[in-house]
Formats: structure tokens, C-alpha cells, sequence
């Protein structure tokens, strides 16, 4: 119970920014109160209470289970069996992404069907599965992720040159969604557990990557699939993609279920369940069937599994209640406004007040805090990547207020990722590229998408398909080059401070 009320008053201070923000352009921009303020207090309430039971359900279980599973499999020596793991694991924890689901969805509405939704989530999941199998490798040979993420993102660009404009944002939003609340944790716990189990692997270089995996190969998957799906069908209208995403906007913000609303709250629990269910069976699967071994401490890692499950529904509940509506509503007030200044100012806050409220952030600063033994600070790690959210936010509203093409910004950002992958400190790597995986989770890819898709259907001139999508990749690329860039310089720092003192 201590534990729990730790965690209910980090997750208050957490939420805070979110609040301060969301007051100031109502009451200083705006100049009025919002309607349904009682409801919106009573969300972020439930906000609160949500993450703090997520946070602890991932103690209790998620974390446990997957270092576990990494250890056994470990002491197993068995690759294929290893590989085949993971694979299940990365394959079954994409599939049924809620996230996904709604991006393929809206992908599908408004490209008229050329799109097809079903295939771009099988797509995507086997992506993320292969690519973790091959992470679970690198990890086992204790390659370096350096020359990975840089021939991959070397590829990333190559393809989005050739891309179609109507596909880009989206292959890269695609990329950015296969990383949420739960995947995150679990898929960052196997690659943990694996290097802390194996001799000669450090934990921070060898254990961190699995994640920054997951997010790059969708990118150039969904891209070809694009490449393909382009060449052999016909534009799509640009008013019934209109019409599709004012239609997506309304689902994510205020998703209505026939019947009361206890019906309605036990089918989106439910459905909560179904979501993660196939993570679960993989996890029982390989525990009883394979390993023929009984999981420690049932009971408790069962509370934990439920912990995360409730939690993650009351947070996803006191978002619609407390942030969805005014978010929505705010993207049209502030395109109204004389002047684009307060969009920009606006994109800017709410990207970094988002980012430090994400719980899978929070997560993984803590995890790699413990992982680096003293040698970062986790709270360090998330204002570092916060500012680089806020940035990379701004700078993708730019691009939808001008109506530039995002291959260029794309092109551009990723190249200065290569170029600042072939100069950090090894170490850091790893990490920076999972935590631009982990700042588009529940948090941020409903208000970033929200706002992306408002801004695009209420300015003038503007294909929601094109201009629409890819806020989301904007989003991951800049905290990668502020944690990369903070450890250029730290380390350069410490250098000369040696050579000082010597």
C-alpha cells in the first residue's frame, strides 16, 4: 500500500504539466472556461489513479515475468528457441495495439480502401516480430547496435525518397504505435533480463535496443507495402479523407458504447483483456509448454497482470473524460486565432507536458537508471526527452502550417540521427533510440494525432492524408538526437575535465 500511494503522488506531480498547460491557453489564450470542467477534473483524477495502478501492476508482474522468461531461456541455450520467442512475443503484442488497430483503420477509411487495414496490421506485427527475433541475436552475440540502426535508417531514407507522399506520414505513425503501454515494458524486460543473464553483456549496451527495433522495420515495410499499393490504384478523394478523419477524431475522443454506462465500462474492460490477451497466451505457452516450469509467485504476478489491465482502462477513461474534448476543440480555436504563433507555442507545451506524464517512459528512465548503476539519472533521461518531443512537435506543426513535404523534413531528421549514431558513446545508443520508441504511447499518439488531424482538416489547402499523418514520427525523432547529442556533450565534458585534473 505505500508502494501504491508513492506511485499516486509521482503520478500527480506527473500530470501536473498537463494541467498548468491546458489552464493557461484557457484562461490566458482563450479567455473562458471550457464546458464540462467537472467532467475533465474528474478525468484527470481518474488519470492519476490509473497510472499508479499500472505502475505498480508492472512491478508486480510484467517485469518479473519477462526477465524471468529471458533468464530460463537463457540457461536453455537454445537460439532457434530463443528467437522463436521472440518473435511470438513482438508478433503478438502488435496485433491486437489498440493504437494500430485505429491508425490502420483511419488508414483504410480515407484511402478510399487502396489501404487495406487488415493487411497493414499483419504487416506490421510480423515486422515487429522478425525484427525481434533478430534483436533477441544481436543481444545474444553481443553485437553493437550502432551499425544496426544506422544501415537501417540509411534504408528508412532510401525507401522514403521513393514513397508516395499519401503513405510516408502514415508508415511512419505505423512505426510509432507498435511501442505502448505494455509492449514497451515487457518487450524492454526481455532484452534486460537476456544481457543481465548472459555473461560478458552489460544490461544498458546490450539489453536496450529491442524497442528502437520495433519502431524502425515497420517504417520501411508499411513504405514498400505503400510503394506497391500506389502503383496500381487511383488517387483518393481528398473530401472523403476529410470526412474519414473528422469521423477518426470523433472515435478517439469521444468513443460511445450502446447501452448504460456500467455495460459500457465492462465491454471496454473486456476488450482491455482481449487486447492484452495474446501477450498472456504467449507468456503461458512458452512458460508451461516449453519450459515445463510453473511461474513464481502466481498469484502475485496474476494481481500484477490485472493491475496493468485496470489501470491501463482507467487511464485511457480519464483521458477521454479529462484531455480528449478540449484537445480537439483547442486545435480548431487556436487555427481561428489572428496569428499561427499560439499553434506553435501550443504544440510546444503539450508535447512536453504529455511526454512527461507517459508512464512507459517513466518506466524505462527507471529501468535504465538501475541498468546504468548510477551513471544516468532517470528523471534527467525523461526532461531530456520531453524537450526533444516539444521540438520535434513544433517543427511537425510547421510543417502542416506551410504545407512543405514531409519527405524532406523526414529525410533530414534521420540523417542527423545516422550522423549522431556514428559519434555517441556506445552505451547510449541503445537507449535513445528506445526512447523515441516509448514517447508515442497512450499518452501522446491520441492528442499528437488529434492535433495533427485537426490542424490539417482546418487549414485550407491541406490533404488530411498527407498533412494529416506523421506527427507521430516528428515525436520520435527529436528525443533521440537530445539524448544522443546530451551525451556527446557530457562525455566531452568529463574528457576534459580529466585531462584538467591530470
Amino acid at each position: 500500500m505505500n508502494e501504491f500511494l508513492e506511485h499516486l503522488k509521482h503520478s500527480f506531480r506527473n500530470l501536473l504539466p498537463i494541467i498548468a498547460v491546458v489552464t493557461f491557453f484557457q484562461l490566458v489564450v482563450m479567455r473562458e472556461l471550457p464546458d464540462g470542467l467537472a467532467s475533465m477534473s474528474l478525468g484527470l483524477l481518474v488519470v492519476v489513479f490509473g497510472v499508479a495502478l499500472f505502475l505498480q501492476g508492472l512491478e508486480l508482474g510484467i517485469f518479473p515475468v519477462g526477465k524471468g522468461l529471458s533468464n530460463d531461456f537463457a540457461r536453455r541455450g537454445s537460439l532457434p528457441l530463443l528467437m522463436v520467442f521472440g518473435f511470438c512475443l513482438g508478433f503478438s503484442a502488435v496485433v491486437a495495439e489498440p493504437a494500430l488497430i485505429a491508425v490502420a483503420t483511419q488508414a483504410e477509411t480515407i484511402s478510399e480502401g487502396r489501404i487495406d487495414g487488415l493487411t497493414l496490421r499483419l504487416l506490421v506485427a510480423l515486422s515487429v516480430g522478425g525484427v525481434v527475433a533478430i534483436g533477441v541475436l544481436r543481444t545474444i552475440l553481443g553485437q553493437s547496435l550502432h551499425w544496426y540502426m544506422i544501415c537501417g535508417y540509411v534504408l528508412v531514407v532510401t525507401v522514403t525518397f521513393f514513397a508516395p507522399p499519401e503513405i510516408v506520414g502514415l508508415a511512419y505513425d505505423s512505426g510509432g504505435v507498435t511501442t505502448n503501454i505494455v509492449t514497451v515494458p515487457l518487450i524492454a524486460a526481455l532484452g534486460i533480463g537476456l544481457a543481465a543473464s548472459i555473461r560478458g553483456r552489460n544490461p544498458l549496451m546490450h539489453g536496450f535496443g529491442l524497442v528502437a527495433l520495433a519502431v524502425m522495420v515497420p517504417m520501411i515495410s508499411v513504405q514498400l507495402y505503400g510503394i506497391w499499393v500506389y502503383s496500381f490504384a487511383e488517387v483518393a478523394d481528398v473530401a472523403s479523407a476529410a470526412a474519414g478523419a473528422a469521423a477518426f477524431v470523433d472515435a478517439q475522443v469521444v468513443e460511445k458504447t450502446a447501452g448504460s454506462m456500467v455495460l459500457g465500462m465492462i465491454t471496454d474492460l473486456a476488450g482491455m483483456f482481449r487486447d492484452v490477451a495474446p501477450i498472456i497466451m504467449v507468456i503461458l505457452v512458452f512458460q508451461y509448454m516449453v519450459l515445463q516450469k510453473s511461474i513464481p509467485h502466481l498469484p502475485k504476478v496474476m494481481a500484477g497482470f490485472v493491475l496493468v489491465i485496470v489501470g491501463l482502462y482507467a487511464f485511457v477513461v480519464g483521458l477521454k473524460l479529462g484531455l480528449f474534448p478540449i484537445g480537439t476543440s483547442m486545435a480548431t480555436q487556436l487555427v481561428a486565432l489572428d496569428t499561427f504563433l499560439w499553434v506553435y507555442l501550443f504544440a510546444f507545451s503539450i508535447g512536453f507536458a504529455t511526454t512527461m506524464a507517459e508512464p512507459a517512459l517513466i518506466a524505462i528512465g527507471s529501468q535504465a537508471e538501475e541498468a546504468a548503476k548510477g551513471k544516468l539519472n532517470g528523471n534527467r533521461i525523461r526532461l531530456l526527452v520531453a524537450v526533444g518531443v516539444a521540438v520535434g512537435i513544433t517543427i511537425g506543426v510547421h510543417r502542416i502550417i506551410t504545407g512543405d513535404s514531409i519527405h524532406y523534413y523526414i529525410m533530414g531528421g534521420y540523417t542527423l540521427v545516422i550522423a549522431l549514431t556514428a559519434f555517441a558513446p556506445k552505451y547510449i545508443v541503445p537507449l535513445a533510440f528506445d526512447l523515441g520508441g516509448v514517447t508515442t504511447s497512450e499518452v501522446t499518439v491520441p492528442l499528437v494525432t488529434a492535433l495533427g488531424i485537426g490542424l490539417a482538416t482546418n487549414i485550407e489547402g491541406r490533404n488530411v492524408l498527407i498533412d494529416g499523418f506523421g506527427l507521430i514520427a516528428f515525436a520520435s525523432i527529436f528525443p533521440i538526437v537530445t539524448v544522443m547529442l546530451y551525451a556527446i556533450i557530457a562525455e566531452r565534458v568529463m574528457r576534459t575535465e580529466e585531462g584538467a585534473t591530470s
